[in-house]
């Protein structure tokens, strides 16, 4: 999990430098065909169905909808937000699934564990600072992403156990090149990549390759009780890279929501009922 949360932070990072130059959905959808290619070509030669009928299911449509609108929102939070504060609002993820487990699938959440999603969402609100100096409306973005995320994840529990994780690998680079496909057709402007351009897509592809390979490996054989904590390292990652090679400082305010998000969440989660 530690592993999956460096490679999508370095992931974020490519893809925040390549937005600079090139449209957010031709990024996206770039990334999207090239890792649809990789897990395709790994699932062929293991003699599995690239599309089994299995991914059709109601459950895998809600997730796959999911997917799209948390990859469009979250691609548009990196291109024009900071990456800290874009990372740190995505901690909150975890906290909306525990919240969403609890009011869709009825399972038990006591007092603690929602004392601890309501302190999440505290921490959400004081990196978002809405209606004083600092907010912007943008930061909006990585929320609408992170809901986005909550709900794949609450989806990926009804998932069928037949799908392999090279399967579920397909189905989630698809996901992200339909996201593209739709933000490249309202906005425009696709056009060749220079080769440094080109280099950071590529970048982003394989980190997310990488990133997604070890997370569905992390959820597939660990207990998720374990290793879901490990999330939280993604937003260490992101400040550090954030920090050292865009130059951003993000502020006290910042700092202390995301310290609020994470300890909550290490705390609901470390909870039973």
């Amino acid at each position: 999990m530690t592993a999956s949360m460096a490679g999508f932070a370095v992931e974020d990072l490519f893809v925040k430098s390549a937005s600079v130059h090139l449209p957010p959905g031709q990024i996206i959808l770039t990334m999207g065909l090239l890792g649809l290619g990789f897990f395709a070509l790994l699932s062929a030669r293991r003699g599995e169905q690239v599309f089994p009928r299995a991914l059709l299911g109601r459950a895998m449509l809600l997730r796959s909808g999911f997917e799209i609108s948390g990859r469009l929102f979250y691609a548009l939070a990196l291109a024009l937000t900071p990456l800290s504060t874009t990372s740190a609002i995505l901690q909150a993820t975890p906290l909306v699934v525990i919240a969403g487990a609890a009011l869709l699938f009825g399972e038990q959440v006591g007092w603690r564990r929602w004392a601890a999603v309501l302190a999440g969402l505290a921490g959400v609100m004081v990196v978002l600072r809405p209606g004083v100096e600092g907010f912007s409306v943008l930061s909006l973005l990585a929320v609408a992403g992170m809901l986005g995320f909550a709900g794949r994840d609450l989806a990926t529990r009804a998932a069928p156990k037949v799908l392999s994780n090279r399967q579920l690998g397909t189905l989630g680079f698809s996901m992200l090149a339909i996201a593209g496909a739709s933000m490249l057709a309202v906005t425009g402007g696709a056009r060749m990549p220079a080769l440094p351009e080109a280099g950071l897509v590529l970048g982003a592809t394989v980190f997310g390759v990488f990133g997604y390979h070890m997370l569905t490996g992390a959820m597939r054989t660990g207990s998720v009780a374990s290793v879901t904590p490990f999330r939280y390292t993604r937003l260490v990652f992101a400040l550090l890279l954030a920090a050292l090679v865009l130059g951003e400082r993000p502020d006290a305010l910042t700092i202390l929501g995301g310290a609020v998000i994470v300890l909550a969440g290490l705390y609901g989660l470390s909870r039973r009922g």
